[in-house]
């Protein structure tokens, strides 16, 4: 790919308004203003009723973190974790100040701080939307479809920490959209160092900023991500090297989880044709054993690869690089991690919950219906008939 010269550059006319004061600023103020509220709705509505059945959480697994941390002991060192260290500040904050059997004071921290991190997500959403140039009917689709996405997902939302990393990643992409590529790669780095998956949008987030900015600017980028990933790597590699590397391998090697694409696929020969299962918890999932599912589990993966190089290497050799396509490759690369990982639990939901209703047309839309409807779906099953499913494979509940 060819750039031009710096000294000679100008920036596409597109950039030249992006952070400007508009009509469409204001009016994408507004409904980020309404989103909020109908999200604190939706959120109020979490706690009561049918959502409050038979709940699977894992707030005390933080609040062991959160109590380590508060008492002064070293991740990874004193103690093991299997997130990477930008996840620590959602297990930290909740617990200072709050006692050691206090589990009702941190549960309700915590979900003030998802409540607040699902906000920003609808914030940087609306400035994204803002950057496209939307329209009065795409804000109100789009907005309104993240800021209600809880009610269809379920009381998942309130005790995994995914809106920290899907908040990070959103603010990262309104970033980028908005003509701040550096900001915005060392967000995405943040994001990153928080939970991995957003690490398949650094190549199309580079290969945007070198299309439309050039060579040098993109390797500036590259070095604010690094920089971001070493800042909060670095320390915990220093004291306990072997602690962070026993989290990248426990999350590199994990078994198939029993709620992947390729498990439905033994489950499914189990109830037509009977044939035979094994269920073996560990990585704190439960998950299918044996050399069928691992061969399927290697096979998933590399899938799962060529699919993201698939997405990346159209958004590289597209005739033109424009906000929208970034977007579209960032909902499609997300995507395509989460459906063909060997690990997708109902929290990966989550994350395509600020990407998907960017994208533009009818394509939105049908992708809007879908991840609604698997939203839907998905709390319908879990947690309600999970541990049927999980126990004895029975899925018929």
């Amino acid at each position: 790919m060819s750039a031009p010269a710096s000294e000679s550059w100008s920036p596409p006319a597109d950039d030249r308004s992006a952070s400007g004061p508009s009509s469409s600023g204001r009016r994408a103020t507004v409904a980020a203003v309404a989103a909020i509220v109908v999200y604190l709705g939706a959120w109020a509505l979490l706690h009561e009723g049918f959502y409050t059945r038979d709940q699977i959480v894992d707030t005390p697994v933080y609040e062991r973190y959160g109590a380590a941390i508060a008492g002064g002991q070293v991740p990874y060192r004193d103690f093991g974790l299997e997130y990477p260290p930008g996840a620590l500040p959602v297990f930290a904050l909740p617990a200072l100040g709050s006692g050691a059997e206090d589990d009702s004071t941190f549960t309700a921290r915590f979900e003030a701080l998802m409540w607040v991190c699902g906000a920003a997500a609808l914030v940087a959403v609306a400035l994204t939307l803002s950057a496209l140039g939307a329209g009065d009917r795409r804000l109100a689709a789009a907005l309104g479809f993240a800021a209600l996405a809880p009610l269809a997902l379920g009381s998942v939302v309130l005790s995994r920490f995914d809106l920290w990393p899907a908040a990070l990643t959103a603010c990262a992409l309104a970033a980028l959209c908005r003509g701040r590529e550096r900001l915005g790669l060392g967000v995405l780095g943040l994001a990153v160092s928080a939970k991995v998956y957003p690490a398949v949008l650094v190549p199309l987030a580079l290969t945007f900023v070198w299309r439309r900015r050039g060579p040098r600017e993109s390797l500036l980028c590259a070095a604010v991500l690094v920089c971001v990933l070493v800042a909060c790597f670095a320390p915990f590699l220093a004291l306990a090297p072997g602690g962070v590397w026993d989290s990248v391998v426990r999350q590199t090697t994990r078994p198939l989880q029993l709620e992947s694409l390729g498990s439905a696929f033994f489950l499914a020969a189990h109830q037509v044709a009977g044939v035979g299962l094994t269920m073996r918890s560990s990585h704190g999932s439960q998950n299918l054993a044996g050399t069928g599912p691992d061969v399927v589990g290697g096979v998933q993966t590399l899938l799962q690869l060529a699919a993201l190089l698939w997405v990346w290497l159209s958004f590289a050799r597209a005739p033109s690089v424009d906000r929208e396509r970034l977007v579209l490759a960032s909902a499609a690369a997300v995507c395509a991690f989460v459906a063909l990982g060997k690990v997708l639990s109902p929290q990966y939901l989550i994350w395509l919950l600020p990407l998907v209703p960017l994208v533009r047309g009818r394509r939105g839309l049908t992708a809007s219906a879908l991840l609604g409807a698997a939203c839907v779906l998905t709390q319908l099953w879990f947690p309600f008939s999970y541990w049927d499913l999980a126990l004895r494979f029975d899925g018929t509940s």
